[in-house]
């Protein structure tokens, strides 16, 4: 019996998605950006104990941050255990982020 090869693109998996940030605001744009990681998180997440209620975005030097997303700390994880509201790094191509900075100064959008 022939089995189906999955390919990379079908693996993905929607983690964790901010309903009331849909609803409150009008999304105009949507970008997939990658996020800096510790090894603890990547387990927590794969878990599914994340949550984006509070979360938002920012630009500092030129870098996409994003703050406020709780990932609960790694149930078996050790003294290596992250912390649950850390700041992560978002990975986005240069001219995404250039792109977003001239949204934010143009003014009305955030």
């Amino acid at each position: 019996m022939a089995t189906k090869k999955s390919s990379p693109a079908g693996n993905k998996q929607i983690v964790a998605s901010n309903r009331k940030a849909r609803h409150n605001y009008m999304i105009l744009d949507t970008y997939e950006a990658g996020i800096a990681l510790m090894g603890t998180e990547v387990k927590s997440l794969r878990e599914g104990q994340a949550s984006l209620a509070d979360a938002f975005a920012t630009v500092d030097d030129g870098e996409i941050w994003l703050r406020n997303v709780h990932i609960a700390e790694y149930h078996h994880g050790t003294w290596t255990n992250h912390a649950p509201r850390r700041n992560r790094k978002l990975l986005l191509h240069r001219r995404e982020i250039d792109n977003l900075i001239g949204k934010i100064r143009d003014g009305n959008l955030t």
